[in-house]
Order: C-alpha cells, then structure tokens, then sequence
C-alpha cells in the first residue's frame, strides 16, 4: 500500500471513529506499528490529525475530511448517481456544480456522453468548484464559468463576496448539489457556511435543482443549511436507499430516481 492510499485509508478510519491506537491502525492496513507512528506524526505536522500517546484523535470538534484525502468509499454507487444525474442534462444547457466527490463524478459524466461531443457550445457549465473547471476546461465544446471567489483548501470551491457576485449576474437551467447531509425536514447541508451560502445562490440561479447524493447521506445533518427540501425537484440517489426515507422525499413532493 502506497503511503498516500495509507494516509486516505487512516483519515477515514479516524473521521469514521474519533480515534484510533496505533497497534489497532496497523493490523488494519497490515503494516507495521513503525509505519503508521511515521505516518501519525506526518499528519500531525499537517494538521490532518492530533497525536496522542500510543495514538491519534480527530482535529477539532468539527471535522470534515478535505476533498484531496477522501477515498473512493461508495465509489460505484457515486458513479451510477453521477450518470443517472448527467442522462437528465440536456445538450444546451446551463449546468451549475457545486464541489464534492459526487459532482466531480457528473462532470465526469458529462465529459463522455456522446451527444456532449460537440457544440457551440454543447453544456454551459457554471461552477464554484476549481477540480472540476480543471478537468472540463480541456473540453472545447464546453464553455466553462468560474465563479471567482477565495479557494477553500477542503473542497477546492470558491467562496465569498467575488462569487456571490458573478452568480447574481447569471441564470441557469439545473443546478446540480453535492451535498454532507439531505434530510427531509431539514434540507440539504454543507460542513462550512459560506460554501453553504455560495450553493444556495446557485440553487436560486436555476430553473431546477437536483440533488446528486449515495443513500449514505440521506437522513444525514450537517453544520451549514443550503436550501429546504421543497426547494429540490430531484433527488438522485443509489438504490440502497431505505424504502421509507425514500417515500417521505417523495411525499415531500420530489421526484426520487434511485439506481
């Protein structure tokens, strides 16, 4: 295992428990103790985490994994939302993305759908998010609008004054939410409230909203409200989705597309 897919698999396994002992790190990634103090006291150094003795606790009270060290957990799933998501985009269209693992999987989507391949342009994509105007922006028949702002190193999306400006200029036809946690009754969520802020502005630009999330984040709350419920007319989820949770969104009057 390369030190970096450590270090992934060690910070999930923290944000997941709070804690973890070195003995018990090691006989999980099958290295030795030696291994996993180097790579502890590395993190330390970075900030990813707290040493302790014998040990490591989780950074601060609130905790969120930044985007670069997040593995690909629910990583077939994402891949289906993602393409289910990208099948309801139609060419001509003005997309807007918020960051996330999720939405980097639509745009990914998109970028390969054939009938995408051309266009003047084929998709207006409007994002926040600087990982995903990085891997669109090689698509020629895509015209990509950054939304300027300050770059949040956990997520890479641009916040602030600077974006709040350059989307009260625009409209578009979907946005499309990456979201930590969508819950009937209290909507979607972001950790951090600016980035929150930044995707509710979004969500007020379009004609509609899809929310684009695996069924680990249905139920889920989270720091920083984006928009209610009512404010999102797809949900698109996997189908592990729970049955019941599924039926109060859709009582909630959105349509649910599980795959």
């Amino acid at each position: 295992m390369s030190r970096d897919a450590r270090w992934k698999a060690l910070l999930e396994l923290l944000v997941e428990r709070g804690r973890l002992d070195v003995e018990q790190a090691a006989a999980e990634l099958e290295v030795s103790a030696a291994t996993i103090r180097r790579d502890f006291d590395q993190l330390a150094e970075q900030q990813m985490l707290v040493r302790t003795r014998g040990g490591a606790v989780v950074h601060g009270v609130s905790y969120e994994l930044p985007l670069r060290y997040k593995t690909a957990r629910h990583a077939s799933e994402k891949q289906r939302v993602a393409k289910a998501v990208a099948d309801l985009i139609a060419p001509g269209e003005a997309v807007g993305l918020t960051g996330g693992t999720t939405t980097t999987e639509v745009a990914r989507a998109l970028a390969v759908r054939t009938d995408l391949a051309s266009g003047t342009p084929a998709l207006t994509v409007v994002t926040n998010a600087l990982n995903i105007a990085n891997e669109l922006a090689v698509r020629p028949q895509f015209k990509i609008v950054v939304t300027g702002g300050v770059a949040r190193p956990q997520s890479y999306e641009l916040i602030g004054p600077l974006a709040d400006g350059v989307l009260a200029q625009i409209t578009i036809d979907v946005a499309v939410l990456g979201v930590v946690g969508f819950d009937v009754t209290h909507g979607a969520a972001a950790h951090d409230e600016a980035e929150a802020a930044i995707n509710r502005l979004l969500c007020e630009r379009a004609e509609r909203v899809i929310v684009a999330a695996d069924s680990s984040k249905l139920g889920r709350r989270a720091f920083a409200r984006i928009c209610a419920a009512e404010a999102v007319d797809t949900l698109v989820t996997d189908a592990a989705a729970d049955p019941e949770t599924v039926r109060r969104f859709e009582e909630a009057g959105l349509r649910v597309i599980a795959v």
